[in-house]
């Protein structure tokens, strides 16, 4: 691929040759690599290993740390019944997170040397190799650097018995984010709602980039008019 006269070799590392794109970077991640192959990011083995996570990994980590977290809210005093509200507050505290971080983080505009190059480590790599399933999911160490200030901004804001459920209901949420975000590249849904999702998110990829970043929900992308056209929306992919 050729921008600005820089050759992006695609046979050798990828990640610090995509930032001499500079602002022909954009057009050139949007343009996807629908491949099974898996691109390798560093020449470096360790580093590569870093950014390669098989998907069961984020469930077998993250659910005892969900149960972990209900465990200590009933242990303060919380009631199963009164988990629910909170677990699901945690859910919808999610999708907003969820939406926020892909509409305004991982499709911020870069167009410098490490701009790009963060870029494509975030979320760039995603739409430039669609079916990369090795980097598809948050590796475990990114999440939990993620997960400390939340943590703590939850206890400042609610009483301590209530924190932990919330923050396990919003880990519960990224849990099921990550897994259908999977599942809607590599699953072949036959029904909805999957089917509908799946189709909602392949567009995102495929046709209408800068609209549809719910991932496990339209539901702020209708609130905050980022809904693609119907017609686009529909069609089949």
């Amino acid at each position: 691929m050729v921008a600005q006269g820089f050759s992006v070799d695609l046979n050798k590392p990828l990640v610090f040759q995509v930032g001499h794109l500079g602002e022909d970077y954009e057009d050139w991640v949007h343009r996807p690599i629908v491949t099974k192959e898996i691109p390798r990011f560093f020449a470096n083995g360790f580093m590569e290993c870093l950014t390669r996570t098989v998907w069961w990994v984020v469930p077998v980590i993250w659910l005892p740390v969900v149960f972990w977290c209900l465990t200590i809210s009933i242990r303060m005093g919380n009631t199963l019944p009164q988990l629910v509200p909170l677990v699901s507050s945690g859910i919808l505290l999610w999708t907003m997170i969820e939406y926020s971080l892909h509409r305004f983080l991982f499709h911020m505009k870069t167009k410098g040397y490490w701009g790009n190059t963060i870029h494509y480590l975030f979320h760039g790599c995603h739409h430039k190799y669609p079916m990369d399933g090795l980097r598809l999911v948050f590796p475990p160490a990114a999440t939990a650097i993620i997960c400390v200030p939340f943590w703590h901004l939850l206890h400042l804001l609610m009483a301590p018995s209530a924190a932990p459920a919330v923050f396990g209901g919003g880990l519960l949420g990224y849990v099921i984010y990550d897994c259908t975000h999977y599942y809607l590249h590599h699953g072949h849904p036959s029904k909805h709602p999957a089917k509908h999702l799946k189709r909602y998110h392949l567009n995102h990829h495929f046709k209408v980039q800068n609209k549809g970043f719910g991932i496990t929900s339209s539901l702020w992308d209708i609130i905050f008019g980022t809904l693609p056209p119907a017609k686009t929306s529909h069609q089949k992919n």
